[in-house]
């Protein structure tokens, strides 16, 4: 055995030759494999979590009211200018008949006779009862922005009610507060609709 052999790796006194890694050494990565941590070529980097989805949020939930929603809501607004529309004509027909009860020139009337057999009281409870209406309509679309799927319900069943009523008994007046309350209920029970109501909030 030779101390000055070049192939033995035994031999004392034996440098490492250049461009090989010797005892002690830190070895070098080999050429186009990159350093751990970062990203070689080849490989797709993931996109930050932030930018996974749209808005940061999650997948499938809607960021903005849909436009059903929205119709649905401008609706609601309508329904209740409606309803204080009514609510005027229903008090000025109440006091009207009022006064006129207390004219003893109309008492030989036979057309203010049937008229006034309306009671006075019933149609300020009905002015009360629309009034009322109209307030549920501004509130419903007011929870819209916020509200959860308890105010979908409940959009829902007002739109039913007030469809149910638009035929019967109101139907000449009714007719457009039927047709508005169909498209509230679509609307609403669709499915953005319900993904818009549901949707996570924190």
């Amino acid at each position: 055995m030779s101390f000055g052999d070049p192939n033995n790796p035994y031999a004392q006194g034996q440098q490492p030759q250049q461009g090989q890694p010797g005892y002690g050494y830190p070895q070098q990565a080999p050429q186009g494999v990159p350093p751990q941590g970062q990203p070689g070529y080849g490989y797709p980097q993931a996109p930050p979590v932030q930018q996974a989805y749209a808005g940061g949020g999650y997948p499938g939930v809607p960021q903005e009211m849909p436009g059903g929603v929205k119709a649905a809501r401008v609706m609601l607004y309508v329904i209740a200018g409606f309803q204080v529309l009514g609510a005027i004509l229903c008090g000025l027909s109440a006091a009207t008949i009022g006064a006129a009860q207390d004219d003893p020139a109309l008492k030989d009337e036979v057309q203010f006779q049937q008229l006034a057999d309306y009671s006075t009281g019933g149609l300020w409870a009905a002015t009360i009862a629309i009034l009322l209406w109209g307030a549920l309509a501004i509130f419903l679309a007011v929870k819209f922005g916020s509200g959860g799927n308890g105010i979908r319900i409940t959009a829902l069943v007002f739109g039913i009610i007030t469809a149910i009523l638009g035929i019967y008994p109101f139907v000449l007046v009714g007719l457009v507060h039927t047709v508005l309350a169909i498209l509230i209920a679509v609307f609403v029970g669709k499915q953005d609709g319900g993904a818009w109501f549901n949707r996570p909030r924190f």
